[in-house]
């Protein structure tokens, strides 16, 4: 924040596992002033507001007035809802992703925002993992992509299935990376904990002609979070856990012998969602366009219904 700058006035609604982060981060980070907390359970909303110094509400329409920007942190199912309340307000939102469960409900809430003149971040938290960050500087040709999010299971977010939950992140990566539309999907995905999809594998060819391989699933022993990148004459391993980014190139030695040079690019620190909030306050500041706006969270939402659908029609789909 430029110095004489004020700071934004800022609320969170819904302070459970992501929310109650981004109300810590507000609470520290000088662009911002985190007027309070909105949260249906009284007993957290008001343990929240008490740590960090504000206020805490019941309901989002007691922000009000009193801030001009907010984090929807809510169950997917209540996005819609609550980001349409607070833009029609006059309030500019970041809400987490997924924008929305259905594309007509994120038409609901950018229609919202163009009414309002309001603008709308998505939290695809994983574009500001430095790991994340470093890879993207690195990839200009991107011809196969391979990447894999598998976690341990939590009853965090099972309103949802695993490609709204864990794949959507990677399909927005592949949609920034590569640049181009989608031309094919084709997926399969089983449900093996609840009663939705709980594996998903799809493979999504760009028309660029650069394939992806997405596997995600939310029952692994072992947290796996790895994108492979590869490229003309170059192979990038990133590994967004460890934060550790490896470049692998061929080079032509004297007389054109071929080799392999290794290398690790350099990686910053840096908290992902403490930079995810920072880019959404320096946009609406004016010092920065808007990362990840609500047009780029529906590609991404619509992405992953065209895989889900894909799934849904493998599994309908006669054995043969």
């Amino acid at each position: 924040m430029s110095e004489g700058a004020r700071p934004i006035d800022v609320g969170v609604v819904g302070v459970g596992h992501l929310g109650r982060h981004h109300a810590r981060l507000y609470a520290d980070l000088p662009g911002a002033r985190l007027v309070g907390v909105v949260d249906r359970d009284a007993e957290r909303r008001g343990a929240i507001a008490a740590e960090y110094g504000c206020e805490a509400f019941a309901d989002p329409g007691e922000l009000v007035g009193r801030v001009q920007a907010a984090s929807v942190a809510v169950p997917t199912e209540a996005h819609a809802d609550v980001a349409t309340q607070l833009l029609e307000a006059g309030i500019d939102v970041l809400v987490e992703k997924p924008l929305t469960r259905t594309l007509e409900e994120a038409d609901r809430i950018l229609a919202a925002a163009k009414r309002a003149g309001r603008r709308v971040m998505v939290g695809h938290t994983e574009r500001f993992n430095p790991a994340v960050m470093a890879l993207s500087g690195a990839v200009d040709r991107p011809r196969f992509f391979e990447i894999h999010r598998l976690a341990a299971f939590s009853a965090r977010s099972t309103d949802i299935d695993v490609v709204l939950d864990l794949m959507i992140h990677d399909l927005d990566l592949l949609l920034e990376l590569d640049g181009t539309e989608v031309a094919s999907v084709d997926a399969v995905g089983v449900s093996a904990l609840t009663d939705k999809v709980d594996i998903a594998n799809a493979r999504v060819r760009m028309k660029s002609g650069c394939v992806a391989n997405l596997t995600a699933s939310r029952i692994s022993a072992e947290p796996v979070r790895r994108v492979r990148v590869f490229q003309p004459t170059t192979y990038i391993s990133c590994d967004t856990g460890s934060r550790e980014v490896e470049r692998y190139q061929l080079v032509l030695g004297d007389g054109g012998a071929p080799s392999i040079r290794h290398d690790k690019l350099p990686v910053d620190d840096g908290e992902p969602l403490r930079l995810e909030l920072s880019a959404f306050l320096d946009a609406l500041a004016g010092r920065a366009a808007m990362t990840i706006d609500g047009a780029k969270g529906r590609k991404a939402l619509e992405l992953a219904h065209r895989v889900r659908e894909s799934i849904e029609a493998a599994a309908q789909a006669p054995a043969e």
